[in-house]
């Protein structure tokens, strides 16, 4: 089946997110939880965690379902439609916000990453670093998964290297964990890497 065609949009603006789930198109929705995630939560306990452009919702579930205080947020009402349907009685759990803007319940002890940072265009990347340093308590983390591909062109809008992530994150953030990932979906696949960065304490 051929991708639909869209009207040019800038992925910065909801209306490029509302367009591709309106039409049901969202290749980078894998319709399950990751392994890495799995064993995260399962390691426990339940703590505070936010995370950044939901979309549909699946790792809010899983939080939810096992007594985490998650917060899912997302610019797009029609990912966020998506996400009710998925999260049923855990639909409170969501709601629309931006992630550059205030967030009553921050700091938190965990924000997820899972295809946020691909989605948003190269110039919005140190903004992201600045703010993700906010909504992480010291001593928190900033956990998920991360993709490295060659080229410019996105959505998934590719880091380059690991260096260039750790440009990102290094004033902030300590690397503690770093490993392959084995069950990507066709979009990631080969191109991905779970890792763990910790909050440094603030001066």
């Amino acid at each position: 089946m051929n991708a639909p065609t869209f009207p040019k949009r800038d992925p910065a603006e909801a209306g490029f997110w509302d367009l591709r789930y309106e039409a049901r198109f969202a290749p980078w929705d894998a319709g399950r939880v990751p392994a890495q995630l799995r064993e995260l939560v399962a390691a426990g306990p339940p703590r505070r965690v936010l995370v950044p452009g939901c979309g549909s919702a699946w790792d809010v579930r899983l939080f939810a379902e096992n007594g985490w205080e998650v917060l899912g947020i997302d610019f797009s009402e029609a990912a966020l439609a998506a996400a009710r349907a998925i999260l049923g009685p855990n639909g409170q759990r969501v709601r629309q916000g931006d992630f550059f803007a205030p967030i009553a319940e921050a700091p938190f002890d965990l924000v997820y990453e899972r295809a946020f940072l691909c989605a948003l265009p190269r110039r919005l990347w140190k903004p992201w670093a600045e703010r993700v340093a906010q909504l992480v308590a010291p001593g928190g983390l900033l956990a998920g998964f991360f993709f490295f591909d060659e080229g410019e062109r996105g959505p998934p809008f590719p880091l380059h290297s690991q260096a260039e992530l750790a440009e990102l994150l290094d004033e902030s953030f300590a690397l503690e964990e770093e490993r392959a990932v084995d069950d990507s979906i066709p979009v990631f696949a080969g191109k991905e890497r779970w890792e763990a960065w910790r909050r440094r304490p603030v001066p």
